[in-house]
């Protein structure tokens, strides 16, 4: 038997397990940390992988998979699960036919999110199991694992991925040959089973119940929530890449490593803990562990020694553990504290989202609601034309809200276009229906530029790189029954800041469709870089648009022609002609 042998990361690990384990579909909404998984499980042959417009359409594509006899998953940041609970919750009653894997991807830190949830509250809402890989080898494994216990015990399985294991490499191993089926499923029609009505719901949470206890036993017996002995009397226990680190620091410890985290195996845990006379929960964000573990009269403390916001290194962990008396004292500095240069995160040079920016930024009466993608950079100075951003979609909804409450400023809401797939449709009908008053910018750059240049809706190809006639933003705005719908290039600075002006001072909806692709996806876009002539007043009004590629020195502008993309917004913003042209005119 040939095996591959290769560095992978843990998205890419458990793309191979999924594989490996027989699933066949996949669907899911892009998301850092989890956006690679679909990327590399759609390399397969015989296999489905395909991007849905939401996290829930995802999850319920891949529901309807199942039920039809294939083992399936669904992939999505943390917060996507936030979109998907509806059939999360639901889908704990009906239960599965093939195998079904729901993958959520937390991002403790904060990195690329808008808030730091731990995703593991969410199987204990559920009552499903949730298993938690500790690096790229157990991330192949555990999913393959994943699918049997959800044929098992009939129901979703949560395999729940953190940054550092979704990103880090580490070895694996596998066979490349496909696994005959297991077992041939059919699609099932049970109407007892999948018709959620209330007479059959009733009947199905008394089912989850029993199920309940039946998971609790055998997460007491399964082989990935594991005991490793030490020498030392002090009992450590650990999940996901916190198991890591503390391994790391005191190789000689007790370890209990949590792979099957909900149920918690209490009762393993108990007989592992009575032998210690001190024990310690390491756990990254929320004590979910810990406070199973004192409910049920464990005497163990975590929190108090490690925080509860941010991820866990080898610092905070070895610091964590002085305090709790495990250590002496520290060993070394993992990581030196040193003042790096700041480097605030920027739009690209040649975005086409810039324009917008740098003409609300000058509208001072005007309340502008945001959303989550590249653009949300639009809020930090200089641009500094963004007023909220809370969630997916919100920017419309909010942005009917306060039209519908004041009339001291105009409203503007900004969405992108694959945000606007995902859920700004709805909130724009909205809109319409009540008549807010209020103008709707979407930046249809044809991509979900913020994930990696993942294909959406307007993209004209999907994943598999199948070809589509695009959807027609503006023309779905008019089918909802907007009159004041107009498309702009915003490259054109001077007609762009015509028609906003025109339109976000009108006493009703308009909705502006703003496109221009993405510079760097699906393939880079880059003309005759422009530069600065000896014109140039020093004035800084080209600085004003934030582009990486204009720097000031000697009291002049000066344009890095290696990142310029000749876009022009510089040029046609700068108030004295020929101070800024193209290369080739010199």
């Amino acid at each position: 038997m040939n095996l591959i042998k290769k560095l992978a990361s843990g998205n890419e690990a458990l793309a191979i397990g999924a594989y490996k384990g027989n699933a066949r579909f996949a669907s899911g909404y892009p998301g850092t940390p989890s956006s690679e998984i679909l990327d590399y499980f759609k390399q397969f042959k015989q296999v489905r992988a395909q991007w849905a417009s939401n996290e829930k359409a995802g999850f319920e594509a891949a529901l309807g998979a199942s039920i039809a006899g294939v083992r399936s998953f669904v992939t999505m940041k943390h917060v996507g699960l936030n979109v998907a609970a509806d059939p999360l919750m639901t889908s704990a009653y009906t239960g599965i036919n093939a195998g079904f894997v729901v993958v959520t991807a937390d991002d403790p830190g904060m990195h690329s999110s808008q808030n730091e949830q731990d995703n593991r509250f969410y199987a204990k809402f559920a009552n499903i199991p949730m298993i938690e890989p500790g690096d790229s080898f157990e991330a192949a494994g555990f999913m393959q694992y994943a699918f049997i216990v959800s044929e098992k015990f009939d129901l979703p399985v949560m395999v729940r991925l953190t940054t550092r294991i979704s990103h880090s490499l580490g070895l694996i191993k596998y066979d490349p040959r496909p696994l005959d089926n297991e077992k041939e499923l059919c699609i099932e029609k049970d109407f007892k089973k999948y018709v959620m009505i209330p007479a059959n719901a009733i009947k199905k949470h008394k089912s989850i119940l029993e199920k309940l206890e039946q998971l609790k036993d055998f997460s007491n017996e399964t082989p990935i929530n594991k005991i490793e002995k030490g020498d030392l009397n002090v009992g450590v226990i650990t999940n996901g890449i916190s198991y890591s680190y503390a391994k790391e620091i005191i190789p000689d410890a007790n370890f209990f490593k949590v792979g099957f985290s909900y149920p918690l195996p209490v009762r393993k845990i108990k007989e592992f803990a009575k032998d210690f006379d001190k024990v310690v929960v390491i756990e990254e964000t929320e004590p979910f562990m810990e406070e199973i573990l004192k409910s049920e009269g464990l005497n163990v403390e975590g929190k108090k020694y490690f925080p509860r916001d941010g991820e866990l290194n080898l610092d905070i962990v070895e610091d964590g553990l002085k305090k709790f008396g495990a250590l002496k004292e520290k060993k070394r500095v993992y990581f030196e504290e040193f003042e790096l240069p700041k480097r605030p995160p920027a739009l690209c040079p040649g975005c086409p989202h810039r324009p917008i920016f740098d003409i609300l930024h000058s509208m001072k009466d005007v309340f502008i609601t945001g959303d989550i993608g590249c653009y949300t950079l639009g809020s930090l100075p200089p641009l500094s034309a963004m007023h909220t951003t809370v969630c997916m979609g919100a920017s419309i909804s909010m942005g009917v809200g306060v039209s519908k409450v004041q009339d001291k400023e105009r409203v503007v809401s900004i969405i992108g276009d694959s945000t606007f797939f995902h859920t700004g449709i709805q909130p724009l009908i909205d809109a319409y229906v009540n008549k807010a008053n209020m103008t709707v910018i979407i930046l249809d750059n044809r991509i979900t530029a913020m994930t990696g240049g993942q294909p959406d809706a307007s993209s004209g190809f999907n994943l598999n790189n199948d070809d589509f006639e695009p959807v027609n933003i503006a023309s779905l705005a008019k089918t909802i029954g907007i009159k004041n719908v107009f498309e702009i290039d915003q490259y054109d600075y001077k007609n762009t800041k015509h028609i906003l002006e025109r339109e976000i001072y009108k006493e009703e909806l308009s909705v502006i469709v703003a496109k221009r692709p993405c510079v760097l996806a699906p393939k880079k876009i880059k003309d005759t870089p422009f530069v600065v002539t000896d014109k140039c007043i020093g004035c800084k009004r080209c600085l004003r648009i934030a582009c990486p590629a204009i720097d000031f020195k000697d009291n002049r502008a000066i344009i890095d022609e290696t990142i310029c993309t000749g876009c022009a917004i510089c040029e046609q913003v700068c108030p004295v002609e020929e101070a800024i042209i193209k290369k080739s005119e010199e």
